[in-house]
């Protein structure tokens, strides 16, 4: 199969990051052309301006489309692009010049109708950035589920960095109405539907996520209170380890009343494991302060998924209303 790249980037208010995204495109070590769409998903601060110094440099397409979401505006791009496989990026991402072509090896290596690349953290990003990519990679954190070849069982591409062909697309009929976990949704579909996901440990990308400490535990809360939505919708893909951030913080309470109960095994226990993460984290990224906030950040993203996942269990299993119903502000409408 010739491939042939059409790069669906939906933006909402991020004309800047649209900037940086473009220019890394413009970058790539890449032979063959390619095409960018756009899709403009009912912003008030319109990127079309920065598009439009692009044209010459781009095959570039620039679509204003109401607000309904990044998986309905990804859905548009799909079906205006021209290309035969599409590879969807957030617009906080910057591609490394090689991206393009470490996925146009891996294709021709061992095609496959979808794949997912990892993520990480660039040299200029700030240290609260750096702390928060690395909980959200890490093996110690999330089971390298977002992108390591440490992976616990089969890989799901995450919406950030992932390409689906033009095939498969049409089979499954895109992403849904429902955000976070758009994605993993997808990834279910696309299996059911009889195609493979694979990973393609190369073709990384350098993901901004410029959210404060209050927006990163909205995030992480949101993701927990999706997956047992998803747990719902696809029973055969439900795992206990989706359990691991509410039942570490409810084990983290219940050691620090056990030691002043004069009982402070599991207390240290939970310490040892802190130390570990503060170590790796130091190793990978290279300073004590991102290590630190690291600390922070996996405590934000245990505590917010782990509330999120309670909470959505409860009341999934315990109410006779749909999903849609009990959490109206993890659906988008269709535009």
């Amino acid at each position: 199969m010739n491939t042939s790249f059409s790069i669906v980037v939906p933006v909402y208010n991020r004309p800047e990051e649209v900037r940086e995204l473009l220019e890394s495109l413009v970058r790539q070590d890449f032979e063959d052309s390619f095409e960018v769409v756009i899709v403009e998903d009912g912003s008030s601060e319109s990127s079309e301006d920065i598009v439009q110094t692009f044209q010459d440099k781009l095959q570039l397409s620039y679509y204003y489309k109401e607000n309904s979401g990044p998986g309905d505006s990804r859905n548009y791009g799909m079906q205006k692009a021209k290309g035969n496989y599409f590879i969807i990026l957030d617009s906080d991402c910057i591609l490394p010049k090689q991206y393009l072509a470490e996925v146009d090896k891996e294709l021709k290596r061992e095609f496959v109708h979808c794949f997912g690349g990892p993520d990480a953290a660039d040299a200029s990003f700030s240290d609260v950035q750096k702390a928060i990519n690395y909980v959200m990679t890490s093996f110690f954190t999330t089971g390298g589920i977002r992108g390591s070849e440490k992976s616990v069982g089969k890989f799901q591409p995450r919406s950030f960095n992932m390409g689906i062909s033009k095939e498969a697309f049409e089979k499954v009929g895109g992403f849904g109405r429902i955000h976070p976990g758009e994605d993993p949704d997808l990834t279910f579909r696309i299996w059911k539907a009889g195609f493979e996901t694979r990973l393609f440990p190369k073709a990384f990308v350098y993901h901004k996520r410029r959210i404060d400490w209050n927006k990163f535990y909205v995030q992480v809360n949101k993701f927990g209170m999706v997956r047992p939505i998803l747990n719902q919708w696809h029973p055969g893909t439900a795992r206990p380890t989706y359990w691991f951030p509410s039942l570490f913080m409810l084990g983290l309470c219940l050691s620090i009343i056990l030691a002043f109960a004069g009982i402070p095994l599991p207390l240290w226990l939970y310490t040892t494991y802190f130390l570990v993460l503060f170590l790796d984290a130091w190793f990978k990224n290279g300073g004590i302060k991102v290590a630190l906030l690291a600390i922070f950040a996996a405590l934000t993203q245990f505590t917010g998924y782990g509330i999120g996942f309670l909470k959505s269990t409860i009341l999934l299993n315990f109410s006779n209303r749909e999903p849609e119903e009990l959490f109206p502000k993890l659906f988008f409408k269709r535009s």
